[in-house]
Parts: structure tokens; sequence; C-alpha cells
């Protein structure tokens, strides 16, 4: 938590509401644009609109946890952060969910997807309603007369949220629209994008805006490293999304991180993941939570409260008063620690599973105490006391140091120009030693190794699934793991898997959209 909180102005939001996200595709804002005439009133009220569209990556809404952007019967379940918990993580490997409820399920066990499933919908429609928000008061910005603070920074602000809304649009989705402020008030359907397409014009936004937007870091806000570690991600995937490696741009970018972003690795693994990690010198971006000024189903309260239970646990050690019973880590994960003897594992990050009362097996993932519930994120103050809450006060980063300098050491590994091997050893043995690991040698660098690592560093941060695509191990019968495809052992699933079905309500309305190959039209 921090003091940049979500500052919505009420008489401004009122006047930036869009057509639902049911009607994502068009454009057209539901009422008039007058936010001239409140700018000329006060020309600051820009700061609370900019934090409207960071906001819509952490809050389900603009009046609380139970408000909604939108449309559903749960508020909280389809936040922009827990969707990306849910298709990033839970489709994975390392974490399951018990609930089973509407659709949940399918993630769980990589089985039966449709494009009915409400929770694609969710991650979808979170994306494209951002996306025009974005876009809207940038056009907003860029023609109003009034002396605008720090116009172009915000622009570039708003840019940078709009392509990472269209980032997790390539990265499950695949295809969908572009739509920019040149859209806005206009009821044509836009025509399909390509994967290729999109990830051209996300490319090209932030190449753009790294040379306008502030290289001042200012936390939970977006500057010059935090768009080049979205390019490096892009770059990093873009054998996956464009059909061509671009292994020496993702390097070239991550190292401008490392080498000008003044990061530094945390001390203390757990501090990056306490109510207190503001103070942390590894995050790069943050989604921002607070258990009382932006409450939040959707936050990190859904990772911290879904991995307690008072079965077998206390929340309050954890810093939480509730507790929702519903993830557990699964062998995969905590399996690479020591061959699962975690009591056994001077690796810190070891330590961060729950094992009382849990078996090691999830012979029935719907069972609570089978398997062991991730306690990394907590809602307890790394330095200090903190009262125990129902929301969370722990902020979400969603990039930091570590992942960087774990994403150099592949591109080196890849063959990519520009770094050194000893350089990618020394960054790996950094994130290794500060968790207590150990060192590895040279020798022992490989890109297998670097998917191990990067599982034990930063599974739960809704990276995994993406990973595990990149290096060929998420669809096919190559790599199993608990509940692929169904089955408690796992098993083999189709490479139609490697893309999520485009939501029946988005084909429903724009018929330029297609579906994915493999499954139904609706």
């Amino acid at each position: 938590m921090n003091q940049f909180k979500f500052k919505i102005i009420g008489a401004a939001f009122v006047l930036f509401l869009f057509a639902s996200c049911v009607d994502d595709l068009n454009t057209e804002p539901k009422v008039e644009l007058t936010l001239d005439k409140l700018l000329e009133q006060d020309p600051n009220a820009v700061d609370g609109l900019v934090s409207k569209i960071y906001g819509t990556f952490a809050l389900s809404g603009p009046d609380g946890p139970a408000s909604t952007d939108v449309v559903t019967k749960d508020a909280g379940e389809a936040a922009f952060l827990r969707s990306i918990i849910n298709l990033q993580e839970f489709s994975a490997d390392g974490m399951k969910n018990r609930w089973g409820d509407d659709g949940l399920d399918q993630l769980t066990t990589t089985s039966n997807w449709t494009p009915n499933n409400k929770f694609f919908r969710y991650l979808y429609d979170r994306a494209y309603y951002t996306i025009p928000q974005a876009s809207n008061l940038i056009k907003i910005l860029r023609t109003t007369s009034v002396a605008v603070p720090e116009k172009e920074n915000h622009i570039a602000e708003l840019r940078f949220l709009r392509a990472l809304a269209y980032y997790y649009v390539i990265d499950c989705f695949g295809k969908g629209v572009i739509t920019t402020e040149d859209d806005i008030n206009t009821s044509t359907p836009k025509k399909e994008s390509t994967r290729k397409e999109l990830f051209e014009f996300v490319e090209s936004e932030l190449k753009d805006i790294e040379g306008t937007i502030t290289a001042t870091k200012s936390y939970g806000k977006a500057d010059k490293n935090v768009v080049r570690m979205l390019l490096a991600k892009l770059y990093l995937n873009a054998e996956v999304y464009s059909g061509t490696p671009r292994y020496d741009d993702a390097l070239t970018y991550t190292k401008k991180v490392i080498d000008e972003g003044g990061y530094t690795i945390a001390p203390k693994f757990v501090s990056v993941f306490s109510g207190d990690n503001n103070t942390s010198p590894e995050i790069i971006y943050t989604l921002i939570a607070d258990a009382v000024v932006s409450q939040g189903y959707g936050n990190t309260t859904y990772i911290v409260n879904g991995n307690l239970s008072t079965e077998t646990m206390n929340p309050n050690d954890f810093g939480a008063t509730d507790n929702w019973g519903g993830h557990r880590a699964t062998k995969a994960w905590y399996g690479l620690f020591n061959n699962g003897d975690l009591a056994g594992s001077t690796d810190d990050r070891a330590k961060l599973f729950w094992t009382t009362g849990h078996s090691y097996e999830m012979n029935d993932y719907k069972t609570w105490t089978d398997g062991y519930p991730s306690v990394k994120f907590r809602n307890k103050n790394f330095v200090g006391t903190s009262n125990s809450t129902s929301f969370s006060n722990t902020d979400f980063p969603l990039f930091r140091l570590a992942d960087a300098y774990l994403m150099y050491a592949e591109c080196v590994v890849r063959g990519a120009s520009g770094g050194t091997a000893q350089t990618a050893l020394d960054y790996v043995n950094a994130v290794r030693n500060r968790s207590n690991a150990g060192a590895i040698s040279a020798g022992q660098l490989t890109l297998n190794f670097l998917l191990d690592e990067r599982a034990r560093e930063l599974n739960l941060e809704g990276h995994r699934r993406q990973d595990l695509i990149r290096f060929g191990k998420f669809t096919g019968g190559s790599y199993l793991w608990p509940w692929k495809g169904g089955v408690k052992d796992g098993t083999s699933i189709p490479d139609t898997y490697n893309l999520y079905p485009i939501p029946t309500s988005a084909l429903q309305s724009n018929s330029n959209l297609s579906q994915n190959p493999g499954y139904p039209q609706s």
C-alpha cells in the first residue's frame, strides 16, 4: 500500500462511462463528453481520471468492492488481477483451486474449455473496458485547449496502460480488434486483428512512448523502465506471438531495465509479498491494494484469503481476518525444492507452503487438505506491527527485478547477443542466494533449470502459463502435472489450449471476429 491511491473524482467519473463490455467492440461513449469544462474548472482533475485507468487493473469498480465495471453477478470475481491469476496460474502446474464453481474447474483441470466460460469472458471484457477508457481520455487530452499539467506524460501513461491490456489479449486470446482514440464516437465494428498485428501495434506504442514518458520513478505508476519491462516481456514471447524470435531485443530492453532502472534485489524474499512491500527496492511496477482506500475482492485479497482456511491454519498469522479455503499449490511447485523435502531445504522459498494437516499428493483437487496452500503472499507487514484486516494491504508486483534477472539469463542461454554467460550466471545466483538456495555452476545453467527456477521464484505472480507455453511444455504430454487434462497424475492436452477461446459475447458483438481453432463458434 502507498500514498498513490486511486483518486476517483466523482463528477469526473460520471462523465467517463462507457457502454457495457458486452458491447466491448463498440467504442461509442454512453454520455456526451464534457470533460473540457471539468478541466477548465480544475486542470489537476486529470490526476484522478488517469488514476481510474490504473485502478481498472486492481479494482472491480469505482464504488468499493461490490461495484463492477463489467457485466457480472459477482463484482469481485471479474476483477482484472483475479482474472490474471485464474487464467495464468490455475491453468498451469503450480496452483489449483478447489471451488469448482461455474467454469473454474475448466481452468484447474485444463479440460472442457468452451467460449461460454465466464472466467474467459472476464479477462477479455476487462481488457476491452480499459482500452476504450484509456483511448477516450487520450483523445480528450490531445484536443483540449486547457493547459493540463504534465499532459504529454499523462498521455504516455494512458498509452502504456492500453498496451498492457492489449498484452493480455495477445497472450491469452491471440486475436482481437485494435481500437484507439481515433475510433471514439464511431459505431462501425472494427475488423479482426491477428496476433502478429496486435503484437506490432503494442510494440510500436511502447517504443514510441519510451521517449516521452518520465524516467522518474513514482510507485505504482508507469515510467520509462516500466515501459521497457513490458517491451522486454513482449519480445521474450515474440516467437509465440508473432512467429519470429526476438531474444536479442528482449535482452536489450531487459538490460536497460537492469542497468538504468535503479532497482536492487530485496534482502529478504518474503518482504516483496508482505503488507509493507511498497518499500521494496525490487518492484518495478505494482498493482496497488489498500485495506481501506482501495478495497477489492479481486486484488491480492483474492490471493491471500484464498490460500487460508481455519480448517488447518490461523489466518491471523498472515494478517487476515477472512479465510476462503480455495487455493493450494501442487507438487509441481513445491516438489522443485529439495525433491519435495521442504523441511530439509535451505531455500527460504520452500518455507512458504503450509504443510501442517495437508497431504503432499493432491489426490482430489476439491479437498482442502490435498496439496499445500501457498503463504508467499501475506497481509502482514514484514517490518513492524500491523493489524489483521478483511481486505489486503499487499500490493501485487506485476514486474520485479528478479524476473528481469531470470529473463536476462534465459535470453543468453537461448543465444541472444549483447549479454554474457557470466553475467547471466551472476544474476541467477543473486536470485538464489537471496533465498539461501545456493549458487549453481555454469554447467547447470540450462533452459530446463531456468524454467524450474522461474517456478520457484515467480509462481503465483501471473507468469506460469506463459512460461510453460514459451518453453513448449504447456500442451501435449511431454510434461505432466497434477490434474492436467482432468486426470490426477496428468494427461496430454491439445495444442488448441495454447490459446483461450474467444468469448461468445465478443463474437456476438462483432461479426468480424472469428473463433480460435479447435473451439466451437458459440
